[in-house]
């Protein structure tokens, strides 16, 4: 299996998945289905995240290795600070290698309200990264995560972009986007990024919105932007999921359009583990965008 970082350097353009690792019987037949329903679609690449401290670090593994193994799907492990030291990473990291698996998302991890949650050996991501490459060099390709309307501690946008370049001088490879909907933040984030010198592929992360309760919990946590237009169909709709789908599925579809007509480097799904939308936007941008 490849790494990453070679896949988008030979194309111009990549699309893949992101999934979370399930917690009960039921959630693994459904992530199971999902991934079979999505396979058909040839992603260049998924990723399973890692739960709030570290709660699902054994059935991130489990995930990361079966579907690589078992689907032949190159697959991405999240790994974030949060409750571990750097022997657990050591292991985590040699485990990975041993079953081929060469793609990591380092990541921070969310900052933990419950005091027995903590960040002890690592405190950021840009820790993380360096440690990986100071003890594995160039065994993994490693991604890392940037917000295009600033991450939601940092004072202001031009110092988030002063850590995120941190983590690149630490060795990231590439970058993947929080969800986002309006597509002129992404475009200036991007401008002001090559501006600071940071020309590592930059990859969009695409989240339709599938449930209307979504919506508070996208503004409160990621505090992106919601268009207001969007904002005032899908309240119309909100009585009718079927319709509210069906809003949703057709805005990502353009905006995922914008994007690949402004040159996005890759397109990045946040699933939430299910497949109609997914396959529904991969639809309809592929009858415009050939190399998808």
């Amino acid at each position: 299996m490849e790494k990453i970082i070679d896949i988008l350097q030979e194309k111009k353009l990549t699309f893949s998945f992101e999934f979370f690792p399930p917690k009960t019987d039921e959630a693994e037949k459904q992530l199971q289905n999902t991934i079979l329903h999505l396979k058909d679609l040839k992603p260049d690449f998924v990723s399973i995240t890692y739960g709030a401290g570290g709660s699902t670090q054994k059935k991130t593994e489990e995930w990361v290795i079966k579907i690589q193994k078992e689907f032949n799907i190159l697959t991405m492990a999240h790994l974030t600070c949060i409750n571990t030291t750097k022997e657990k990473i050591l292991h985590i990291l040699d485990h990975y290698r041993q079953n081929s698996i060469k793609n990591i998302m380092a990541l921070r991890g969310d900052q933990p309200n419950d005091q027995t949650i903590q960040f002890t050996d690592f405190h950021y991501a840009s820790d993380l990264i360096l440690f990986i490459r100071k003890n594995f060099f160039d065994n993994f390709s490693i991604g890392a995560a940037c917000y295009p309307e600033k991450h939601p501690e940092a004072k202001s946008l031009e110092e988030d972009i002063e850590h995120l370049k941190q983590k690149v001088n630490a060795g990231t490879d590439f970058l993947i986007t929080q969800l986002f909907f309006k597509n002129e933040n992404f475009l200036y984030f991007r401008d002001e990024i090559r501006k600071k010198g940071i020309t590592i592929p930059l990859i969009a992360g695409i989240m339709p919105i599938t449930s209307y309760k979504q919506i508070e919990k996208f503004t409160k946590m990621t505090q992106c932007q919601i268009p207001d237009s969007l904002l005032w169909k899908l309240d119309k709709y909100k009585d009718s999921e079927e319709d509210l789908k069906k809003i949703s599925i057709e805005f990502s579809i353009q905006q995922c359009k914008e994007l690949l007509e402004n040159g996005v480097d890759g397109i990045h799904f946040y699933t939430l583990n299910q497949s109609i939308a997914t396959i529904e936007i991969l639809k309809a941008i592929r009858q415009v965008h050939s190399s998808l």
